[in-house]
């Protein structure tokens, strides 16, 4: 049997979650003295509301290790190998939370992917996990295939103002002067974990283009790509960007996905975003 663990940064829909029966580990969400659960004590329309009208930035925890050994409790009497697919460990300690947890059941076949990504990719990963575990794949050969995918993941996306950034010191404060004076819009990329600046463009429509160029020049062609779309509240302008990759990859649709409230509060609301994974050879 193989059971398998994500968290709220994949923002795997709830369908999926009920489908295959994995539990969803909330990250924690912090409003002054306040602490939330990402998905049970807050929503994403609420957290919207509170980032918006916050004077401060919240801050974000990982999950603490206590929340995994619960589900640990639940999922080991019954055998089998247990994955836990989580985010980069680099921008969460999402990854290190389950490492401990895991120490506390020393016989059982627990496993930790650290998948370099985040997101609607870490979402495609564990929906990937859970098929290929519902037609007979064994752990091995799902952890093999997993890893595989891994380092052909690329994310481009885009936010709206540098003012989220540089509030929770991801760039300098003169980078973020430069944008607001000049309305820069960069564009930003998740690769092998890391998040970086990697082109800048006048307007949001140039950087629009500019991604969906990326996404042509880079992604599979033979149906690998596994293509997605995020957004944090600008539902309608994912709606547009994702039916052009349709169009450019002749596809009847692309998965669109809310940004989980984790990464909102580093990115800001307006954060549109394409995830997808190269060809083998990229």
């Amino acid at each position: 049997m193989i059971h398998i663990i994500t968290d709220t940064t994949s923002g795997l829909p709830q369908e999926i979650s009920e489908r295959y029966h994995i539990p969803i580990i909330p990250q924690i969400i912090n409003f002054g003295n306040k602490s939330y659960y990402e998905g049970i004590d807050i929503d994403n329309i609420t957290f919207m509301k509170m980032l918006i009208e916050s004077k401060e930035l919240p801050k974000t925890a990982a999950p603490p290790p206590e929340l995994f050994i619960q589900e640990f409790n639940k999922l080991v009497p019954s055998g089998g190998t247990i994955f836990c697919i989580h985010p980069s460990a680099d921008i969460s300690g999402t990854v290190r939370s389950a490492i401990l947890a895991a120490q506390e059941f020393p016989t059982s076949d627990i496993r930790i992917i650290d998948t370099r990504t985040v997101g609607s990719s870490l979402a495609t990963l564990v929906q990937l996990a859970a098929e290929w575990a519902a037609i007979g794949e064994n752990a091995d050969n799902i952890e093999r295939r997993i890893n595989q995918m891994i380092p052909r993941n690329r994310i481009y996306f885009l936010v709206d103002t540098l003012e989220y950034l540089a509030k929770g010191g991801r760039i300098g404060g003169a980078t973020a002067l430069l944008g607001s004076v000049l309305k820069i819009k960069p564009i930003l990329a998740l690769i092998d974990g890391q998040v970086d600046q990697f082109e800048k463009e006048r307007t949001q429509k140039r950087a629009i283009r500019r991604v969906i160029e990326l996404v042509k020049s880079q992604a599979a062609r033979n149906g690998d790509a596994y293509i997605s779309v995020m957004h944090a509240a600008v539902p309608e302008l994912a709606r547009e960007f994702a039916d052009k990759l349709c169009i450019e990859f002749s596809l009847h649709n692309i998965p669109i996905l809310d940004v989980p409230p984790a990464i909102v509060t580093h990115g800001g609301p307006g954060i549109l975003a394409a995830a997808f994974f190269t060809g083998e050879r990229q």
